[in-house]
């Protein structure tokens, strides 16, 4: 699964198209908390040293833009798991994958397809973190659960980022845009999915097994330089908004075109909202 972050719009069966992916990676890289990376750093200097440097599974990793993003402000050599479901995707992440660290060192990349809701402590064996982008909301509680129990039984560290908390801002505003994203809110809660939620529960859960949790927000910031992925977040917000309350139709079409044609202007700034979670789980085998 290639989280769809709760503002993506998602293809059949949860696979997520790389155009997408693509499109908001910048946006993704922009937002994504810079300030949580001195105390991963600190963390990752303290494990003990590995022939293979530091070990990386990269969970619904989709084309890979964590690992763009994060390898190269890493120092040490890096290894990295990339798990995905579709091996489309996977592909994709293998030829885009960074080459080398902050310091030059080598940055290797595997892949492994398989259910990432079913985690385990032994699957983490030898990892020296855990990360994920837009994945937390589309999973449910049991699954999360899950993912918290298995980086606190291997002791690893988790930086999951970009998580939705439910909140929109849209600029100027309009009398629908509170509306709109209460369904979109209800949308994404669909299926035992946590949407909104997610980040809280993430939090609760890493917490009752004695993780240290550090929650920064980490929004997107669209103006007249993100026309076209505003343009498909719209589409996809309001479409699942409409799903959800099919009696919303008739007015969400006009309050789209409003503001597909301000966004095509130039003059309609959206700030999206997500949190990014940093949890560092009680060392095993004499990390500190």
């Amino acid at each position: 699964m290639a989280g769809r972050g709760g503002d993506t719009p998602a293809a059949e069966g949860h696979q997520y198209a790389p155009q997408w992916l693509e499109l908001r990676e910048s946006a993704d890289a922009a937002a994504r908390a810079a300030d949580l990376l001195d105390p991963l750093r600190i963390r990752l200097a303290n494990l003990p040293r590995r022939a293979t440097g530091l070990v990386v599974h990269d969970l619904g990793c989709g084309t890979g833009s964590m690992g763009r993003w994060l390898a190269p402000r890493l120092d040490g050599a890096q290894q990295w798991v990339l798990h995905d479901q579709d091996p489309a995707l996977l592909r994709l992440a293998i030829e885009r994958a960074p080459r080398a660290g902050a310091d030059g060192s080598p940055v290797t990349v595997t892949t492994r397809r398989g259910d990432i809701g079913r985690l385990t402590a032994d699957d983490l064996a030898g990892a020296s973190l855990v990360t994920a982008s837009a994945l937390l909301d589309v999973l449910t509680r049991e699954e999360i659960e899950t993912l918290a129990g298995a980086c606190a039984d291997a002791g690893v560290p988790a930086l999951l980022t970009l998580s939705v908390v439910g909140r929109a801002d849209l600029v100027p505003a309009h009398p629908m845009d509170q509306e709109i994203a209460e369904a979109f809110n209800a949308h994404q809660r669909a299926s035992e999915l946590l949407g909104p939620d997610a980040i809280t529960v993430a939090c609760e859960a890493f917490a009752q097994r004695g993780a240290t949790v550090r929650v920064h927000p980490s929004p997107w910031q669209l103006d007249d330089r993100h026309i076209a992925l505003t343009e498909e977040w719209l589409r996809g917000w309001v479409g699942a908004a409409c799903e959800q309350r099919p009696e919303l139709t008739e007015r969400a079409e006009a309050y789209l075109r409003d503001r597909l044609a301000a966004c095509a202007a130039g003059e309609l700034r959206v700030t999206l909202h997500h949190s990014d979670l940093l949890a560092l789980p009680r060392p095993r085998g004499g990390t500190s």
